[in-house]
């Protein structure tokens, strides 16, 4: 992991995902950006992902029911300008993930990838007939928030395309990021942890970012959804003799840390954060 890397996801594991306390940093995530990089600012973290219109394209596909949606955040104490425009908007920048929009950032992500036309969910784990069919998992029976059927959406619209060589990264990838949650890689997203990531992953290879940025965006969002499994695995390494600086986004993504049966073994030789959280597999 680069030193720039290091220091913006370093920031939030031992800040607890304070994100307006002292330590804040001026950059982060160099190596992440194209044209700009990801940067740690006081409302959160500025990953170099365009957002764009996929909020409207979403929409207008029905596999975001508008209504639905601000209802449901209508309930949460409702949705700020800013997160309006991720829905409606056609000209949004660089995503931006906080303490207040982890949720968020969440579902508007778990919609891409249940929604966007991919062979993973088409030739994948997810339509694997042992499992009794695609429709059954909570990624896709969980995904409330479309205009009728879940599964007239399931991998059925062009929001983001990608070049044989950019598919080929994200099915790679997606077989080495694991969440806390359950034992199954992003390859197999049946949480909406996994068909998030899915989505993310897709959207960082169609703008060209590498295996490396993609791990490293993956480890953010990871220690955003989680961040007591993420903080605990700091002190695990650090009880290691393992410099946090020194670990690639690549393992701490893998089986070994970021499973349920990794994180577990993790847990099996070091007390776990006091700071808990994330985790729900639902809207």
């Amino acid at each position: 992991m680069k030193k720039d890397t290091y220091l913006i996801i370093a920031s939030i594991l031992i800040s607890g995902f304070l994100i307006a306390g002292a330590l804040i940093y001026k950059t982060g995530l160099q190596s992440v950006g194209q044209n700009q990089p990801a940067k740690k600012q006081a409302n959160g973290v500025k990953l170099p992902v365009k957002w764009g219109d996929l909020g409207k394209k979403m929409i207008d596909s029905g596999v975001i029911d508008s209504k639905k949606f601000e209802e449901l955040y209508s309930r949460r104490g409702g949705l700020t300008n800013n997160e309006k425009k991720l829905l409606y908007g056609e000209d949004n920048g660089n995503l931006v993930i906080n303490n207040d929009n982890t949720g968020l950032i969440l579902n508007l992500l778990w919609a891409l990838g249940l929604g966007n036309e991919n062979s993973v969910l088409e030739n994948g784990p997810m339509v694997d007939s042992r499992y009794g069919g695609a429709e059954n998992f909570a990624s896709t029976a969980g995904w409330t928030l479309a205009e009728g059927d879940t599964m007239l959406h399931y991998s059925q619209h062009q929001f983001v395309g990608l070049t044989p060589e950019q598919q080929a990264l994200v099915e790679k990838v997606s077989k080495n990021i694991y969440r806390p949650c359950c034992d199954n890689s992003t390859h197999f997203p049946d949480c909406n942890h996994g068909m998030a990531m899915l989505g993310l992953l897709e959207l960082a290879a169609s703008q060209e970012f590498n295996e490396n940025q993609l791990y490293q965006m993956a480890l953010v969002l990871n220690s955003y959804w989680f961040p007591g499994n993420y903080l605990t695995v700091g002190k695990y390494m650090k009880n290691q003799s393992t410099p946090w600086e020194q670990v690639s986004a690549k393992e701490v993504l893998g089986y070994n840390f970021s499973s349920l049966t990794g994180y577990q073994r993790v847990l099996s030789q070091i007390t776990p954060s006091e700071r808990q959280g994330g985790g729900s597999c639902g809207v």
